[in-house]
């Protein structure tokens, strides 16, 4: 996994998230407090998953075989969807299942001060991990807001680990306040319902990941600003001179492929031609180095056919404004980009 893929944030909450475990088990064995249950398991799955976006990044690093010829870069992608099942199923509904639990039949704290200190140790445990995994993101973040990376971000660790980190530190306040309440009441209701708003909270950021990983599973094109960077790159105006149609989708978080449909000259000769692709793939990759996987092929441009092109939004995949819309014949092909 390169440093992108935020390898030090998944270490930083690994460790972390072990401590916070044993340290919140302690105190449930000595205070009895649902949440603190609740919360250790919550870790415990944390720690869980920060083990399977590592292993996920040493597996998709394998080299292609012929029977998977572009390579192993999903794994990362579908490692990252099991987190959101066990953060589902291990913490969230275990969370909701002893709160209701903890509801139906209170009883009162003992030892209070085991889960509040163990809680403050939590949060500053957590706001550590939470701040590493801040600072690795804004290096590859830019301009976006944080809803905007989550969404965009190819790489899927570090959306899992800032969502899961932010998550552990809601749920702490939670917790916190649950023994809070209970203690000031005397009421031990109010640790289950502490522990019911941490499950909830944890099926919800489940439900969000899993619908962004399946988004990268299913297949996503490059981002707007990488295909605009490609459709420059292709077309150089003399060899070749129109981008007619293009695709491109993430084979892995590091890996794009690039299909395209190119115009060349009616009179080149099949060597100049193939010099112009060969040097359309070296702009490419200039451009965007993570374009591995390219195949472009020559076609005859035609301005009669171009102009009988009807709306350019109807095909995905990419073509500039001013770019040829049609394949020779007339039948509209303009893709356009989207993403997840």
């Amino acid at each position: 996994m390169s440093a992108s893929g935020g390898t030090k944030a998944i270490v930083a909450a690994l460790g972390a998230n072990l401590a916070i475990a044993v340290a919140k088990f302690v105190a449930f064995l000595f205070s009895g407090s649902s949440s603190m249950l609740a919360e250790s398991v919550h870790s415990l799955a944390d720690s869980g998953n920060q083990g399977l976006l590592l292993l996920g990044g040493k597996k998709a690093q394998r080299e292609a075989t012929p029977q998977h010829p572009f390579g192993y870069g999903r794994e990362r992608y579908i490692y990252a969807f099991l987190v959101s099942i066990v953060l589902f199923s291990v913490g969230g509904m275990f969370a909701v299942y002893e709160g209701y639990e903890k509801i139906k039949h209170p009883h009162e704290i003992e030892a209070w001060y085991w889960p509040v200190g163990v809680l403050v140790f939590a949060i500053i445990a957590e706001g550590f991990s939470f701040r590493t995994a801040i600072k690795e993101s804004n290096q590859t973040r830019g301009s976006l807001s944080w809803k905007e990376f989550i969404r965009r971000a190819k790489a899927p660790e570090l959306p899992v680990v800032l969502l899961e980190d932010f998550g552990a530190l809601i749920g702490l306040i939670l917790a916190l306040a649950g023994v809070g309440l209970a203690l000031g009441t005397g009421n031990g209701v109010w640790d289950g319902i502490g522990t019911l708003c941490i499950g909830v909270l944890l099926i919800v950021i489940a439900i969000v990941l899993a619908a962004e990983t399946k988004s990268l599973l299913l297949g996503e094109a490059a981002g707007t600003d990488q295909v605009e960077k490609i459709k420059a790159a292709v077309v150089d105006g003399e060899t070749v001179t129109a981008l007619i149609h293009m695709r491109t989708l993430h084979l892995g978080p590091e890996e794009l492929l690039v299909a395209a449909k190119i115009a060349v000259q009616h009179d080149n000769t099949a060597t100049e031609v193939a010099n112009a692709i060969n040097d359309a793939e070296t702009r490419i990759r200039a451009a965007v180095p993570i374009a591995r996987v390219i195949y472009l092929e020559p076609d005859i441009y035609s301005e009669a056919a171009a102009a009988a092109g009807a709306n350019p939004g109807k095909t995905p995949g990419g073509a500039p404004d001013n770019a040829p819309r049609t394949t020779p014949g007339g039948a509209p092909d303009t893709p356009t980009d989207s993403g997840h």
